[in-house]
């Protein structure tokens, strides 16, 4: 219709973002025009996310929801009904991404069908920027021009990313990595790397001896150098198999 965008108290167009991936890219296509609010808090697991009345009050006053997509927010749906927003306009980042299908049991009962981790890619990132640009534009008409061009500079960067990575992984001869969560399969896609997932490993606390020992005998066969950890998982596990296979842990964003 052509009802004006309901504004924030300081003229912003309220969008939120499920986590902060989302906000990130939509902040920098959004630019001092929007205001991001993400729907779960900073370092809560997106997939165990449960809508709080905080979530549920910025999702009720917003223009514009950014979700991933590919099965990274099941609980989305239920809340969008809840929440009654007539003037919401969704957008579904991943919409025009080629899907990578999960192969693990584990993998397909944690997110379904597909793997939702295509914003770690640089090429399906572009995909992701265009498809939010698209969809702010929608919701605030006035500002299209300022969106899509704040789109393309930071497409622009990461082609620039995509380009120095291309060559660097061309030129590494060995082509596989350890990962605690296997959240990389659209990097793997872009540069030609294979990932290994010592998921169930990590996913569930503390490993016992049996299968940090098992985790031992893998990244020995493989010569792995690094372990990265994420943030949210603790890194005393890391630590240890560290020290045995004598790599070193490198945090990782």
């Amino acid at each position: 219709g052509a009802s004006r965008p309901a504004q924030t108290s300081n003229g912003k167009l309220p969008v939120v973002a499920s986590f902060y991936a989302m906000k990130e890219i939509t902040e920098a296509i959004g630019g001092d025009k929007v205001e991001v609010r993400t729907l779960i808090p900073e370092g809560t697991e997106p997939h165990e996310f449960q809508p709080t009345t905080r979530s549920m009050k910025d999702l009720s006053k917003a223009r514009v929801l950014v979700l991933q997509g590919l099965g990274m927010e099941p609980w989305a749906e239920e809340m969008v009904k809840t929440a009654e927003n007539r003037d919401l306009v969704q957008v579904v980042a991943a919409k025009d991404v080629q899907p990578i299908r999960n192969e693990e049991a584990e993998e397909i009962r944690e997110h379904g069908q597909y793997d939702p981790h295509a914003w770690l890619s640089p090429v399906c990132a572009q995909q992701e920027a265009r498809a939010i640009a698209e969809g702010l534009a929608k919701a605030d008409p006035a500002n299209k021009a300022y969106y899509e061009a704040n789109a393309e500079k930071f497409i622009a960067r990461l082609k620039r990313m995509e380009g120095t990575y291309k060559e660097k992984f061309r030129q590494v001869h060995r082509k596989d990595f350890v990962t605690g969560h296997a959240a990389f399969a659209y990097l793997c896609r872009d540069f030609g790397l294979e990932q290994s997932s010592v998921e169930g490993v990590f996913a569930s606390g503390e490993p016992n001896a049996r299968q940090l020992a098992a985790l031992v005998e893998f990244c020995r066969e493989r010569g792995v150098k690094t372990i990265f950890t994420e943030a949210a998982v603790s890194p005393k596990t890391s630590e240890s198999l560290a020290r045995e296979v004598g790599a070193k842990v490198v945090p990782i964003h």
